[in-house]
């Protein structure tokens, strides 16, 4: 992660009309700058809040863990509210971002092509939420303390990976290669309860033995118990 001094906070929020002789890849050079300090204040504020819960931290600590002014903090975000909402929503891209085209809802044509999305999705997810433990403990537990609207964000979530994840069965109904009588809605409220139990058990106990053994079943419910005979 890039450190930042006083002398870069001034740079960066410096106003400046450019001289004739300024270059014109100048402004660009800075926006980049400014992007890439936005980026990092955000993964500190995101390590911080993880480590010491939401209400414990305060802009000083996101501030001075990155070495810039309280100034530049308030250029970038309002307030630390306002820095926790971007937060969730960097995780939440990652997470959605993790399917991918190649794991797209419809991206499956046989229960082969289906069985090989779900070992991918399985591998990302355990990338992103148990290989890193900060991100569920953000998710299940200091932020859904913070307020009533953001505990109706991390819920909408929730309605997010259960309108997936019966995207994907509708899917392999439709065509044929998983059972015809399932239930799809409430198949895939059960599988994401398994994931978030999943994520629990690898927080409590990350050994990476026991959290193979664990997706492996979860894999298997996934194929061999809504699959068609």
């Amino acid at each position: 992660m890039t450190h930042h001094s006083v002398y870069d906070d001034c740079i960066i929020g410096q106003v400046t009309k450019p001289s004739t002789g300024t270059p014109r890849n100048a402004g660009s050079a800075m926006q980049r700058r400014k992007a890439e300090l936005r980026r990092d204040i955000i993964d500190t504020a995101f390590a911080c809040f993880a480590e010491k819960g939401y209400h414990a931290t305060g802009i000083a600590d996101i501030a001075g863990r990155l070495g810039i002014g309280h100034g530049t903090f308030y250029r970038y975000f309002t307030n630390k509210r306002d820095i926790i909402d971007h937060v969730i929503d960097d995780l939440s891209t990652r997470i959605i971002e993790a399917l991918g085209t190649e794991n797209a809802p419809d991206a499956a044509t046989t229960l082969d092509e289906y069985r090989a999305q779900i070992d991918r999705i399985g591998a990302a997810l355990t990338r992103i939420l148990v290989e890193d433990r900060r991100v569920a403990q953000l998710l299940l537990f200091h932020a859904t303390g913070i307020d009533d609207e953001l505990t109706a964000r991390l819920y909408g979530l929730l309605d997010t990976a259960d309108a997936l994840t019966a995207g994907y069965l509708d899917h392999g109904v439709e065509l044929g290669y998983l059972r015809t009588d399932l239930d799809t809605a409430n198949t895939a409220r059960a599988v994401t309860g398994m994931l978030l139990a999943a994520i629990l058990h690898g927080l409590r106990r990350p050994e990476e033995s026991e959290i193979t053994a664990l997706n492996q079943a979860i894999r298997r419910l996934l194929i061999d118990g809504v699959r068609r005979d």
